[in-house]
């Protein structure tokens, strides 16, 4: 969910000027509501946790839960339904000594059915211990259900209680789960015990996936909570019980520990798989089985095996990331939208490579650039859709970049440029994984222009731009001329296959006009050595510069104005061959507030400046430049998109391949001596079709 940003009543304080300060503060207002504000809430508690057994077994009654007219009728044609009238557990133990002499899936449902029922009533009058016993019972015997190779034959995957003995696995192992869980016990690594009647389970607790025990802070339960602040809970069925792992964040561990936002939840599914059924011990007596609680990666994983069946888990991926965007350490990561417009240089301390899954190298990443006034949270509804799709799940990873949006686009490219280098010399130092070779990077807005300087050859054409003379002869301190030159002087980035940007300003926007300009150096705080280098830089180089904008440009707003010398530049820039370019563009007709002018595109971006040649595709969205990367056609072209691109892959594997230099050079290139000092993309080498 977004919100649409206006103006506050302190821009209009001044009395002189009065109307003049509306206009600004109105135009403002539309320009930067290139994203909008994230909602404060994504997550709401349920009075009661979700079941699927709610209505089945009348849970919500008065009368309490009700066996279904199955199960009765079974009782009757046993003769057990006096019996359970009167001494419940005693019907159930009689019922049991039934499937031991003649097991049926009938006999196994309704013994799983009584059994969970006498669970809940158990567990309504606080007797946990009676309950956990009746609940390992229900687990138990659907288990049986399901899985007991000597009724296999009997099982019918088309009758009703097959699905009913899904729910009523995942039910009991739900309460079970949650007793042991409120016990401290729920800890994966460790042995728990369980008793069941006179039978006690050995549980050991295993992790299934990328991640370590160490990892788990706490399981909380999906079904406790309901999503409100995205579009869609995507959800899969099947058995197990979907959970949400909050991340233990522990600095000293891993090289990939500083990409992890603090507070970090991810899905898992817990299921239960019995190892050896229940056997008396001759000498002691005691009956004793071992069963395995499996915690798995729900988005690793999505199928298991149980003997010979492929059994699909049930998996909940929305809520847990639904969980992680209201944990209070991401309040801060909240704040840095408007912070990084306002006052870029104080939030340093967050702008990076922010990762929400575990890093799996066999993957491709995918990286999300978020545009003026915004931050990750803005791509949360289209990474919730395109990881529910198992082909690109399966196959890429995504990433998130994190930058300051006050300052001019090339100041944060040149930054996510070094971003990239340092994350491929920790991610993988020797250069060996393939996959950070076929990065997919996704920018929107803003981001879109800081996406497309990664993909360039610079050669001298932005230095021509300001200046006619050799760039050597500009007088300045040494630490300002590198960070000038790495601004000015770069290489493509030769791990970038493959670009995509969605409601691009590639020729700027007229929103960033006299007003907004005027407005933006008022409100955004550039630190004043800033201003001064900048100053002295011009005073101390009289008639060096043909234009200046370059250096005088101190904020974003300033450098998406269609006059801008820099995007000229940068449309007109040599494209780095080996990546491949779409384009999605927004178009609404309908008028607001946001467009009153126009309805040629999507309120913000006029679609003559959206507009790009020389791409593979172009995707035109009946949406609003706020909404426009997170509408249904957007996520379904980005996931047509990633498709291709893995037949890219996959046909260049089969390809013969050349290596390209340590660091790409054009034949042309007029890079000064400072360049050797600029810091190289995050690939060094990559191979491309012969």
């Amino acid at each position: 969910m977004q919100c649409i940003a206006y103006p506050p009543l302190w821009l209009r304080i001044s009395k002189t000027g009065k109307s003049r300060q509306t206009a600004a503060g109105f135009m403002l207002a539309m320009f930067l509501a290139i994203t909008g504000c994230s909602s404060e809430s994504y997550l709401s508690v349920r009075k009661l946790p979700r079941n699927p057994l709610e209505n089945r077994l009348q849970l919500l009654s008065w009368k309490g839960p009700r066996a279904t007219q199955r199960t009765e009728d079974l009782l009757r044609r046993h003769d057990l339904a006096e019996l359970r009238r009167d001494n419940p557990s005693k019907a159930l133990m009689r019922l049991q000594n039934e499937i031991t002499t003649s097991p049926s899936p009938e006999k196994l449902y309704a013994a799983a059915e009584l059994a969970y029922i006498h669970g809940k009533k158990a567990e309504a009058l606080l007797q946990t211990d009676k309950a956990l016993d009746f609940y390992g019972s229900s687990v138990a015997h659907a288990y049986s259900f399901l899985f007991d190779s000597s009724i296999g034959r009997l099982r019918n995957a088309y009758d009703p209680q097959f699905r009913g003995a899904c729910d009523l696995y995942n039910g009991a192992l739900e309460a079970t789960l949650r007793i042991v869980n409120n016990q401290g016990r729920l800890k994966p690594g460790t042995t728990t015990q369980i008793k069941s009647g006179d039978v006690e389970f050995n549980v050991d607790i295993s992790l299934h996936g990328p991640w370590h025990p160490d990892d788990f802070e706490k399981l909380e339960f999906a079904t406790d909570y309901e999503i409100e602040g995205l579009a869609n809970r995507h959800h899969t069925y099947g058995l197990g019980v979907p959970l949400i792992a909050v991340r233990h964040q522990d600095s000293r561990r891993g090289i990939t520990e500083s990409f992890y936002p603090a507070g970090l939840s991810f899905p898992v599914t817990a299921f239960l798989r019995v190892i050896q059924p229940p056997q008396q011990d001759p000498q002691s007596g005691r009956v004793a089985g071992h069963c395995r609680l499996e915690l798995h990666d729900s988005v690793a994983a999505q199928h298991i095996t149980v003997g010979n069946s492929r059994i699909p888990l049930e998996t909940d991926l929305t809520t847990p990331l639904g969980y992680f965007l209201d944990h209070p350490a991401l309040q801060e990561t909240k704040g840095a939208a408007t912070l990084g417009l306002l006052n870029p240089f104080k939030t340093e301390s967050l702008k990076g490579l922010y990762m929400l899954e575990p890093y799996r190298p066999e993957k491709i990443p995918v990286l999300m650039v978020h545009g003026l006034w915004s931050s990750p949270l803005t791509w949360m509804e289209m990474f919730n859709d395109l990881r529910s799709f198992p082909e690109i799940r399966d196959r890429y990873q995504f990433w998130f970049y994190l930058y300051p949006t006050g300052q001019p686009f090339w100041v944060s490219a040149t930054q996510l440029r070094s971003d990239l280098r340092v994350a491929r010399e920790k991610l993988d130092p020797d250069k060996q994984t393939a996959t950070l070779d076929q990065l997919v990077l996704v920018g929107h807005s803003m981001g879109g222009l800081v996406s497309r300087l990664q993909t360039i050859e610079s050669k001298d054409d932005f230095w021509r731009a300001l200046s006619d003379k050799p760039f050597q002869d500009l007088v300045a301190e040494p630490s300002v001329k590198q960070k000038l030159a790495n601004t000015l002087f770069f290489q493509p980035n030769t791990s970038i296959r493959r670009v995509v940007t969605i409601g691009t300003p590639h020729r700027g926007s007229h929103y960033s006009n006299t007003y907004t300009q005027w407005l933006g150096q008022k409100l955004i705080t550039l630190p004043p050595l800033l201003r001064s280098v900048t100053n002295r830089i011009t005073r101390e180089n009289p008639g060096f510069f043909k234009d200046t904008e370059f250096l005088t440009t101190t904020n974003s707003i300033d450098s998406l104005s269609p006059e801008s010398p820099i995007l000229q530049v940068l449309l007109a820039a040599q494209k780095a061959p080996w990546v491949t370019h779409h384009n999605i563009m927004g178009h609404t007709s309908s008028k607001s507030w946001l467009n009153p002018f126009s309805s040629e595109g999507d309120g913000v971006v006029s679609l003559a400046s959206a507009r790009i040649e020389n791409v593979a595709s172009e995707d035109i969205v009946d949406a609003r430049h706020t909404t426009v990367h997170q509408h249904p056609r957007s996520v379904l072209a980005v996931r047509r998109i990633l498709l291709q691109h893995l037949q890219q892959v996959a046909l260049e594997t089969t390809e013969k391949t050349v290596n390209l230099p340590a660091t790409y050079h054009a034949k042309d290139s007029s890079t000064p001596h400072l360049m050797s000092k600029v810091p190289s993309s995050i690939g060094p080498s990559r191979t491309v079709p012969h």
